[in-house]
């Protein structure tokens, strides 16, 4: 079997330059890496007729977070939690996840405070402009 290795986590946005004021200014992200993609091969590949999809890429540490706007957009999604089959959420890791939340701008969605698990793991979950889950967790 081929190798595989990690490349990027998508999340599909309904709006590209609120996603990425969110992502960049929420979690202190650089600017992304931003392009368009269009065309009969994308469109086949992603099962969506006449599709055009703009991205934005975040990269950390090897790997990258992908944000896309598609056009035409699809139909909006319930809001997940995350127990629910199929609900996925991005996972990133901080040094202090009390300053992180601290620091939070008090219009961003949360699940709760700060939570120290069985584990011994801390988290807290928030939400983007578009409702998907980001798990913030202490390392």
């Amino acid at each position: 079997m081929t190798r595989l290795a990690p490349h990027h986590f998508g999340v599909t946005v309904a709006d590209l330059d609120r996603a990425v004021d969110f992502y960049r200014d929420t979690f202190d992200f650089d600017d992304p890496e931003r392009f368009t993609v269009s065309g009969d091969a994308f469109s086949d590949a992603v099962d969506v007729d006449g599709a055009t999809g703009r991205f934005a890429h975040f990269v950390l540490d090897g790997a990258r977070i992908e944000l896309v706007e598609y056009d035409p957009a699809g139909d909006d999604v319930p809001e997940s939690t995350v127990n629910q089959p199929g609900a996925t959420h991005l996972g990133l890791a901080v040094d202090d996840l009390d300053a992180f939340y601290a620091d939070l701008d008090p219009s961003v969605t949360t699940l709760s405070e700060p939570r120290t698990t069985e584990s011994g793991t801390r988290i807290c979950f928030v939400r983007d402009p578009d409702g998907n889950l980001v798990e913030v967790l202490e390392t």
